[in-house]
């Protein structure tokens, strides 16, 4: 792990990085908290106009990886996915016999997941209330997990990699959608640009809030490279891990599997 990558995403016993601030440790959550009540009814949207529609690219390809079976029980759990995007995606790839359980620590964004939730997902899918860092969940329970942009707004993100493996039954499979590096030299200028100055424009007048874009911008340039991720979820136990960038390196799916 070079530097640069000890710099990003960087958590002492005292302090943490919200955006480019560095705040106490126990703030962050609460912080978090506010921007995504804040941003919660516009989210979807906002996604949408933020990456031109790519971000259902991404979840496609994402469910695409974790491959749901048809015909046998499979239990799956999403974390950070208030909004139902993720889940509703794997139950329609999964068969009848797929449950998910979506947990995020933001009651503003479960309600708009469980208001959105089809009919026909009835008995199939849980909305839950709690931490990724301390999940409500026993062991061993899920065939994977997956958490689609959220493990950035983790204060303690290896402890959020432990809770994910405990969770997970042998041979269960850990999936991570998140931003990344642009690999490309012309696009990462564009990208650039367009974050720091289209972004919080887009979200001042479609959401009314300016300063919750910027940090969510913020807090993409401050998360591990691919490498020194994938370093961290070594780290809490997994194996065979990999990572797949797509989009020029815009995101990136991080998987690692629970052996044992």
């Amino acid at each position: 792990m070079t530097g640069e990558d000890r710099a990003r995403g960087e958590t002492t016993d005292d302090t943490t990085d919200f955006g480019y601030e560095r705040v106490a440790l126990g703030q962050k959550q609460g912080r978090v908290d506010a921007v995504f009540h804040s941003v919660a009814r516009r989210y979807d949207l906002m996604n949408d106009l933020m990456s031109a529609g790519l971000h259902r690219a991404w979840k496609a390809q994402l469910v695409s990886m974790l491959r749901p079976p048809k015909g046998r029980p499979f239990r799956h759990l999403d974390v950070a996915g208030g909004t139902g995007d993720v889940a509703f995606r794997v139950l329609d790839a999964g068969g009848q016999r797929t449950e998910v359980t979506v947990l995020d620590i933001n009651e503003s964004m479960l309600r708009v997941g469980a208001e959105r939730a089809p009919e026909r997902f009835a008995g199939r899918i849980d909305f839950v209330t709690g931490n990724a860092e301390s999940l409500p969940l026993p062991d061993a329970t899920f065939d994977a997990y997956t958490i689609a942009f959220g493990i950035r707004n983790v204060p303690r993100i290896d402890l959020a990699l432990a809770e994910a493996r405990r969770v997970l039954k042998p041979g269960g499979r850990f999936l991570c959608l998140e931003f990344s590096q642009v690999d490309l030299p012309v696009l990462d200028r564009i990208y650039d640009a367009y974050s720091f100055h289209v972004i919080p424009r887009i979200g001042a007048r479609v959401a009314g809030d300016a300063e919750s874009y910027r940090y969510l911008v913020e807090s993409i340039r401050k998360f591990p490279t691919r490498g020194a991720f994938a370093g961290l979820i070594e780290q809490a136990g997994f194996r065979h891990v990999t990572d797949r960038p797509l989009s020029g390196g815009i995101v990136a799916i991080h998987s690692g599997w629970k052996v044992s």
